[in-house]
């Protein structure tokens, strides 16, 4: 027996403005900066690895289709100073959490180091959780990360989410250093 979730049909052209943040939609141009973003070491630590350019082209494409099915998803984080800083945004969870049934949203980030420590993450994805509750009538969502990305688990923490467990990542080969992963949500 399958769950159908009805979300409020939300314009693909939504842009969300904070007061030292944008969140825009994806443009070509942007494909070089996610690439080189996905291809710097110390962006990609936290993950099993970092990405080859047609990864890159081809993670950028699912992410482009899912504000096209949706509605929503992960929009382009720009700041005054950088027409790229990376990307922040709410996401269909692929795959079944520990403790939790039916479909869930993630919110999630990735940054250019140049960005980090100046809370744009904490700013980005809380302006992500008020459009998920207001526009898009989400009433939980969640995030999560590999239990040695503390600076994300903060962000989570500074967002009000509060851990509800841990997993073990489903796509995240077995042994690798990054499966551990912590659970955050909303409620």
């Amino acid at each position: 027996m399958s769950t159908v979730v009805t979300v409020p049909t939300v314009p693909t052209d939504t842009v969300l403005q904070g007061a030292r943040v944008l969140l825009r939609q994806w443009r070509p141009a942007d494909r070089d900066a996610f690439a080189a973003m996905n291809a710097n070491p110390d962006v990609m630590r936290h993950f099993v690895g970092t990405m080859s350019r047609t990864e890159s082209d081809a993670s950028s494409d699912r992410m482009v289709d899912h504000h096209a099915r949706l509605g929503y998803g992960w929009w382009v984080l720009q700041t005054p100073e950088l027409e790229f800083a990376g990307f922040v945004g709410l996401a269909e969870v692929p795959f079944d959490l520990p403790g939790l049934t039916g479909p869930h949203t993630q919110v999630g980030w990735r940054l250019l180091p140049s960005a980090w420590g100046r809370g744009l993450a904490s700013e980005a994805a809380a302006l992500c959780l008020d459009h998920a509750k207001a526009a898009l009538g989400l009433p939980q969502v969640v995030s999560y990360t590999t239990l040695g990305n503390l600076k994300s688990i903060a962000v989570m923490q500074r967002i009000g989410m509060l851990e509800i467990g841990r997993f073990e990542h489903p796509r995240v080969p077995l042994g690798h250093p990054t499966r551990p992963h912590a659970l955050f949500s909303t409620r």
